[in-house]
């Protein structure tokens, strides 16, 4: 894509900060495991009584996920609520730390693509959580369309990323109305709202502004590092925007419009941008 530019230069890592690195790594991981060990064993119980349902084990995601910012040192804010009407849930995506982010004040189940199932652990957690796994193949479109409104009428609140990719935390590229054919089916546009949401991040002092951004050919692993290893991090902050109620807008890409344009509206860099 045209926009994707350069990765910032890694920065070499010294005694204390492989020592950082590590301390939150051990910790984090502990946190990780025991929540997917506790996760799988409820849903065990949860499943047959409940079924499709899940008003148990969302609240095991969304500790887990609180939990995982302070260990890393990030500081996290919420503005706005979270809504609690049937619909669907849409942000921006700049990071892999928009999962922990968007989970810690609200219960949804993320929509991702196939691949993300066949990650070593990030796969495990993924399916453990409830995520829907989808291909970019119009020969699967019905029977994932099916499957989008089984979670919806479920009361599944799920949370597309309607941009397709990841970028570098700094941008909102517009929102592909593709994603939205959802919530124009068999009657679901009559009840249903989508909840515009905004990632913001802001920066540990002096680093590339980008510094939080996972996007294009970047590897999870030497990303992952860098932010366990920041001695003096920066912050995250959710914005939840006025739930849109579908039934307004008479088309996917009026949908997707109205949408992109209120997530575009919560994030700084984009307003400055914009002048």
């Amino acid at each position: 894509m045209s926009w994707i530019e350069e990765e910032p230069d890694p920065k070499p890592l010294g005694t204390f900060d492989w020592a950082r690195a590590v301390a939150r790594g051990v910790i984090w991981g502990l946190v990780l495991l025991t929540g997917l060990v506790a996760l799988l064993v409820l849903r065990l119980i949860e499943r047959p009584i409940h079924g499709l349902a899940r008003p148990w084990t969302p609240w095991i995601t969304q500790m887990v996920c609180r939990m995982s910012l302070p260990i890393l040192g990030m500081g996290y804010r919420v503005s706005g609520r979270p809504m609690n009407k049937i619909g669907a849930v849409v942000a921006n995506h700049g990071s892999w730390l928009d999962i922990f982010a968007l989970n810690a004040c609200q219960r949804v189940y993320f929509v991702s693509k196939a691949e993300v199932a066949r990650w070593p652990f990030v796969g495990w957690l993924a399916r453990a959580t409830g995520t829907v796994f989808i291909k970019r193949d119009p020969r699967e479109a019905k029977a994932q369309q099916t499957l989008f409104e089984e979670r919806i009428r479920a009361g599944h609140h799920l949370l597309f990323f309607p941009e397709g990719t990841s970028t570098d935390a700094r941008r909102v590229l517009p929102f592909k109305p593709t994603l939205f054919q959802a919530f124009y089916s068999h009657g679901l546009d009559k009840v249903m709202q989508i909840q515009p949401v905004t990632v913001v991040y802001r920066l540990p002092e002096g680093e590339d502004p980008r510094f939080y951004g996972w996007w294009g050919d970047m590897e999870f692993g030497p990303h992952l590092l860098k932010v366990l290893a920041q001695r003096r991090q920066g912050s995250v902050e959710i914005v939840f925007h006025t739930p849109l109620s579908v039934a307004d807008y008479p088309s996917r890409k009026d949908l997707a419009w109205a949408a992109e344009a209120a997530v575009r509206a919560g994030l700084p860099y984009e307003i400055a941008r914009s002048r």
